[in-house]
């Protein structure tokens, strides 16, 4: 084998992993082994974005336990970082005031924006997610959440990559694809890893750093192994008499992969601009407040804003894998002299902020129907803080599912902070993989009673019922788990407000008709400004009702209705992103 024929053999991962750059990001497309064909074949056009929070996210800081006991334990095992419940222009942001008393929670401050999309609907925290005998490693805790398996698996495919490769055997890649109907990738991962929660048995996964590339196919044009001896096959095919041999089919693969690397690298370049005509959102760039250097830029706008750009492009890729890095906070987790500020509180903003974007940019582009975000971090945090300001490795924390197609709410309770012999370790109340396979099921469309096969495939230490319809892992996997149906997500995208109407309303004055005076019902479930605003039958503003800042709940405001003309009026409440309007009549 001549010296650049080698060198090409040298690059051969940087085929295999199929990166380029795409709107300043490192773009990996997954394709291994059967992933091509879930676009071509899948029942429908469901989008899951999962998005990693690397280093382990301290969830008690995001989701505080806020109903009176609960809070002064908090409180008490980490004094020097929490997050204060009054007194302060930063305390934390009551979540839901309609959750019962144990489930109650606060936000972050800098988590307001996530607080709209739970208010719209379009968000779902599940609590306390782990699994058993999580031993708080960051390589073994992302191997785990990844390969959707126990924590004694030795695993060497992910849980994703299971699910792809059963639903649509028995197609091939590469030669099968790209084809008419899926000329994308199935799955694309920004930035420098192929995680395992793609891999399949016995794939290729090596993976490049990849810097400046506008696009790949450029790269691979100037890969070493291209400029070949006079004489020789310009793209490295043995001769014919080895037709047939290992070596043969091997390399003639490789080369496959190659050809695939230059169609989904144009292809994608080619959606991506497609998607830059489109209606779009403002993202978030940078924090607003101090924080340490490194943690000003928003490191998630980008990437959300090329995977809404692909999509509203033509992208027919079904997985998409951003991240989000910094969460690994063992010291300096806060300000000294203030709790709610530092590097978590700049990364709950960027979190916050960017999916907030990332929703608004999807529904400009006429896709939230089709679109889920999942979160995932490798584990929580302890319950007590230590002396760096910051918190050591734990175990349980809380998921936050976005989309239109979530089944808004809080699943669990605040999480317990008394001594459960788990030491200052927070206690699961979800094992991941439920999360997961409500997903599965709910949002990717895997039927629960006619492919129980496959879904014991996809999590493989769960075993098949003797009665189906009982659905996943009813018989428990190999540490005792047993499926259970979560109120995550549904295909069957339906109006959230019902949800939004048992928590903001605008209700009926009384009397009404009116003299005199009338009187001003409304609920918000937030702390906000409130106007209602009182305008005649031509649409101009005839009196101010009610101007100022209320705290969740229920109110009633008498208002002077003196000097007004007899007639018909509309009165309208607008309050953060709620409105609604009414009539009132007025007489003499």
């Amino acid at each position: 084998m001549n010296k650049s024929r080698r060198d090409f053999l040298k690059k051969l991962p940087l085929a295999m992993s199929i990166p380029f750059t795409l709107g300043g990001f490192n773009v990996r497309a997954i394709d291994q082994s059967l992933l091509g064909k879930l676009g071509a074949l899948s029942t429908n056009d469901k989008v899951l974005v999962i998005l990693q929070m690397h280093g382990g996210n301290d969830g008690l800081n995001c989701c505080i336990p806020a109903n009176g006991d609960l809070y002064d334990r908090y409180y008490n095992l980490r004094p020097n970082i929490a997050i204060p419940a009054k007194n302060s222009s930063r305390k934390f942001v009551q979540l839901d005031s309609t959750l019962p008393p144990e489930a109650q929670i606060g936000l972050h401050p800098d988590m307001l924006a996530m607080k709209t999309l739970y208010d719209q609907g379009r968000m779902t925290i599940v609590q306390g997610v782990s699994y058993q005998d999580n031993n708080g490693s960051h390589f073994r805790g992302r191997d785990i959440w990844f390969m959707g398996g126990s924590a004694g698996d030795q695993l060497h495919s992910g849980w994703l990559g299971r699910y792809l490769k059963t639903e649509y055997a028995p197609l091939k890649y590469p030669e099968d694809f790209p084809t008419a109907s899926m000329p994308d990738p199935l799955a694309i991962e920004v930035g420098n890893d192929v995680s395992l929660i793609f891999h399949q048995e016995q794939s290729i996964t090596t993976a490049i750093n990849l810097h400046n590339i506008p696009a790949f196919a450029d790269l691979v044009e100037d890969l070493e192994g291209f400029e070949e001896m006079e004489g020789t096959d310009p793209r490295g095919i043995p001769s014919e008499f080895l037709s047939g041999s290992p070596y043969y089919k091997e390399l003639d693969w490789i080369l496959n992969l190659e050809d695939k690397s230059k169609d989904y690298a144009s292809i994608l370049l080619e959606e991506y601009n497609r998607g830059l005509t489109k209606p779009k959102a403002t993202y978030p760039e940078r924090y607003p407040f101090s924080a340490p250097q490194g943690s000003i830029g928003n490191p998630l706008s980008g990437q959300l804003q090329m995977v809404a750009n692909l999509l509203a492009g033509g992208c027919k890729t079904k997985v998409f894998m951003v991240r989000i890095g910094g969460f690994d906070t063992h010291a300096d987790q806060v300000e000294a002299l203030n709790p709610t500020m530092g590097g978590h509180a700049a990364l709950m903003y960027h979190v916050s902020t960017a999916m907030k974007a990332f929703q608004e940019d999807l529904r400009a582009k006429g896709l939230e129907d089709k679109v889920l975000t999942i979160t995932t971090s490798e584990f929580g945090r302890r319950a007590k803080s230590n002396g760096s300001y910051g918190t050591d490795h734990g175990t349980a924390g809380p998921l936050f599912i976005f989309g239109k197609g979530v089944k808004p709410g809080v699943l669990g309770n605040a999480l317990e902070l008394t001594n459960n012999g788990q030491g200052d370790n927070l206690e699961m109340q979800f094992d991941y993989r439920n999360v997961y396979a409500n997903i599965v099921i709910d949002w990717l469309g895997v039927s629960k009673t006619t492919d129980i096969a496959r879904l014991n495939e996809i999590f493989p230490d769960g075993t098949a019922p003797e009665d189906t319809s009982k659905g996943l892992m009813t018989t428990g996997t190999s540490d005792g788990v047993t499926f259970e149906e979560l109120p995550i997500a549904t295909q069957n995208i339906t109006s959230n407000e019902s949800f939004i109407g048992d928590r903001f309303a605008l209700e009926e004055c009384y009397p009404n008709p009116a003299k005199g005076k009338t009187t001003v019902h409304f609920k918000i479930n937030s702390a906000y400004h409130v106007d209602v605003v009182l305008f005649d039958n031509s649409g101009k503003k005839a009196l101010t009702m009610v101007d100022g800042f209320f705290e969740p709940g229920t109110h009633k405001v008498e208002v002077d209705l003196t000097g007004m003309q007899a007639g018909t009026y509309i009165y309208e409440l607008k309050t953060g992103f709620y409105k609604e309007a009414k009539k009132l009549i007025i007489v003499k």
